[in-house]
């Protein structure tokens, strides 16, 4: 655990370092059916689930990037996670990702979080650019990227396997204003 990790607090929010007690909701988001339909990671164990945590974790010691747990301000109640990886301190850019535990969808928490996770991008690390890469069918997503001013930039065509199947993916990108 990382002793200078950015915690970022609102009335309603805490988003912190992710810890050896949110393994099990880490578990419950990314093994459920509804949030891992279209997020590139899944898990079917306790045990499978350790390498997201240790991933969280090799993120920050290699600087490659930062996610956050995101609780009830009051400690409580564990939302889900945000934060970025593929930190390209070179390009000035990094890649966002994001869920929730289905029980909070469509409460506004992703709306609040976002602002706050962005504005660490860009001010802290001195990111210009942060991507998100879409599959193309995650309609929710892309209306929420649009709504937190990400811009649609292009789609790659069957550009990955999923499934056995190919996928397209959409980009989106916001760029730090003022520059």
């Amino acid at each position: 655990m990382r002793a200078n990790f950015p915690t970022i607090k609102t009335d309603r929010l805490l988003l912190r370092q992710f810890v050896d007690g949110d393994l099990e909701n880490v578990y419950t988001g990314l093994s459920n059916p509804d949030v891992i339909k279209y997020y590139g990671v899944s898990f079917d164990s306790l045990e499978a689930t350790r390498e997201q945590m240790v991933w969280f974790a090799d993120l920050e010691k290699k600087e490659t990037g930062i996610w956050w747990a995101v609780c009830s301000s009051d400690k409580n109640t564990f939302y889900g996670g945000i934060g970025f990886n593929n930190l390209c301190k070179e390009h000035r850019k990094a890649e966002i990702g994001f869920w929730l535990l289905p029980e909070f969808w469509g409460k506004g928490i992703l709306k609040e979080a976002m602002p706050l996770v962005l504005n660490h991008a860009f001010t802290f690390h001195g990111l210009h650019r942060i991507e998100a890469f879409v599959e193309s069918e995650n309609q929710n997503c892309k209306i929420y990227l649009n709504k937190m001013s990400f811009r649609h930039e292009g789609t790659m065509i069957n550009c990955e396997i999923k499934n056995n199947e190919f996928i397209s993916v959409d980009i989106y990108a916001r760029l730090k204003t003022g520059e």
